[in-house]
């Protein structure tokens, strides 16, 4: 893509304006209003597109020539799509584990797709060695100030629809040993360096939820909302279905009494009927 078309795609944002709709079943279990930020509907599916959009249009001004990024799955379509609008080659390696329907929408994207390694670690490692071999720029898929600023926009839209902002236990990095959630496009062993800063100066309740939980809770929320997300939307969804808002409460870790909660409904580029059937079975759910 050159001329005019490549230098709008530079300045334009890649990201929409989503919605931010009150959940009459998620309220009620809450017993609070309880909104979702509808991300799913981004043209990349997810709320990637956002930072890593951003980052892709700020490289491009740059002269950047081949775009390499390491993916569970929604950061690599959103630097595909990215790629794409801006006339930009883009490779993304993924681990083998990753679906058929992941692959396919990437090459639809018009990417060069590379499997590699059990886990997306080992994938960022041969997308590292890459963009240091071949001189192409590589696409974080979390960590980098651009995409942070690139994120940043989804709470500026939430602030000016809500008026107000929406509502750590190691105290290190730590590297687990092997990712075995069925959330693998939440499996990174480490967390970034800048995501523990804000651990330590903002108010963050860190919590965890099972696999169970979080499948449910997309079984659920389909039935709720006819809204098809993946488990790691799951995860954020669980914390209400599960009762876990309420828990939180009750310890003192939150407000008794709050005027809403906005839930990220991220995206769900890596699901389908068929394979929240098979994550059911595999969870004894069915």
């Amino acid at each position: 893509m050159d001329g005019p078309v490549a230098e709008r795609a530079k300045q334009e944002p890649f990201h929409v304006v989503t919605p931010l709709l009150e959940s009459w079943a998620l309220s009620q279990v809450a017993g609070m209003p309880i909104f979702l930020k509808c991300e799913n509907v981004q043209p990349s599916g997810s709320f990637k597109i956002r930072g890593i959009g951003h980052f892709c249009q700020e490289m491009a001004k740059k002269g950047c020539r081949h775009l390499v990024c390491s993916s569970g799955g929604n950061a690599g379509i959103a630097a595909a799509y990215a790629a794409r609008k801006l006339g930009v080659p883009a490779t993304v390696v993924l681990p083998e584990s990753t679906s058929l329907q992941v692959v396919q929408r990437l090459q639809g994207e018009g990417a060069e797709v590379q499997l590699t390694g059990k886990v997306w670690d080992e994938a960022n490692l041969r997308a590292q060695e890459l963009a240091k071999r071949d001189g192409w720029v590589n696409v974080s898929p979390f960590d980098h100030p651009l995409i942070w600023k690139g994120h940043a926009s989804l709470v500026q839209e939430l602030k000016e629809v809500l008026r107000t902002p929406p509502a750590i236990t190691a105290g290190k990095l730590v590297t687990l040993p092997d990712i075995t959630s069925v959330a693998k496009s939440l499996g990174a062993k480490t967390v970034a360096a800048r995501a523990l800063e804000c651990m330590r100066v903002c108010e963050i309740h860190s919590e965890v939820v099972e696999d169970a939980e979080a499948v449910s809770a997309v079984q659920q929320f389909l039935d709720d909302e006819r809204m098809l997300v993946e488990p790691a939307c799951g995860a954020a969804l669980a914390a209400i279905y599960s009762g876990l808002l309420g828990r939180l409460q009750a310890k003192g870790c939150l407000p008794p009494s709050l005027t809403s909660v906005v839930v990220i409904v991220c995206g769900g580029n890596n699901i389908n009927s068929r394979e929240l059937q098979a994550l059911k079975t595999h969870l004894g759910q069915v």
